[in-house]
């Protein structure tokens, strides 16, 4: 299958002639929240921008003020058909992306939380602004990290500092995200997806197979820390979803309040 509109819902895909394809998550209303559909869609994208012929390189944005926000614990407008999210699946949006063998870029605007902040970490390169918020904030809803950020923060951060901030959800915004080594160009808000497109174009105008040939060691080297590491996450990650502690922080998120954790 190759990237094309009509097998998307929440995206928004755009292939330019030079072999750059947009693709743009596309729930802005939501913060680009991941709901059952966008799961199921960022698990693909990236096997069909690899199957495309058309494609050499790819540029993941959003829509609106924010990257996204995580997972969407609201709903929304088109909350109530949404399949369930699965684990599995969740196993495949990691996996897919680090398997795809051509250039992917991410640009980040606002918040990129939790799951949003996994995806756009796993691009090759990743381009922020100023006052893009970074953060895995599965905790705060009183579930494990289990989508993909052990495998990232680690690699990015260094160990100690990642499990800090994952035990915590503490946020990461502006130098920090440049200095800590999580984004590769930090520029003003209004230049990230220019900046993207920039840096997109000079990799389509590349030598291809040599481009592949640099990008795919490294990841397999990482897919084979994430072989590791992601089954044990996603497991214990589906263990805390079914915790007092995760039922609590959803009825606070609903009630907008704050979670008092050890209730019985």
């Amino acid at each position: 299958m190759t990237l094309r509109q009509e097998n998307y819902r929440t995206m928004l895909i755009e292939k330019r002639p030079n072999g750059v394809a947009v693709v743009t998550l596309n729930r802005p209303d939501r913060l680009n929240a991941v709901n059952g559909f966008m799961h199921n869609e960022l698990s693909r994208f990236s096997r069909d921008a690899d199957a495309d012929r058309d494609v050499k390189v790819v540029v993941l944005a959003a829509a609106g003020r924010a990257f996204c926000a995580g997972g969407d614990f609201g709903g929304g407008s088109d909350g109530g058909d949404a399949p369930e999210i699965s684990l599995e699946e969740g196993r495949q949006v990691v996996d897919h992306i680090l398997e795809l063998r051509k250039p992917i870029i991410s640009a980040v605007q606002g918040y990129a939380m939790g799951l949003g902040a996994t995806i756009s970490l796993l691009c090759d390169v990743v381009v922020a602004g100023h006052s893009s918020v970074f953060a895995d904030t599965h905790v705060n809803m009183g579930i494990g990290a289990g989508d993909g950020g052990q495998v990232i923060w680690p690699l990015l951060l260094g160990v100690n500092r990642a499990k800090w901030f994952l035990m915590t959800g503490e946020r990461l915004t502006g130098q920090a995200l440049f200095d800590m080594g999580l984004v590769n160009f930090l520029v003003d808000d209004k230049d990230i997806l220019t900046k993207a497109m920039e840096c997109a174009d000079r990799l389509a105008a590349g030598p291809q197979a040599a481009i592949i040939a640099s990008k795919v060691p490294i990841n397999s080297w990482i897919r084979s820390i994430s072989s590791h590491v992601l089954p044990l996450s996603l497991t214990m990650e589906g263990q805390t979803m079914r915790s007092r502690d995760a039922k609590e922080a959803q009825r606070a998120f609903a009630e907008k309040r704050a979670p008092v954790y050890g209730k019985k």
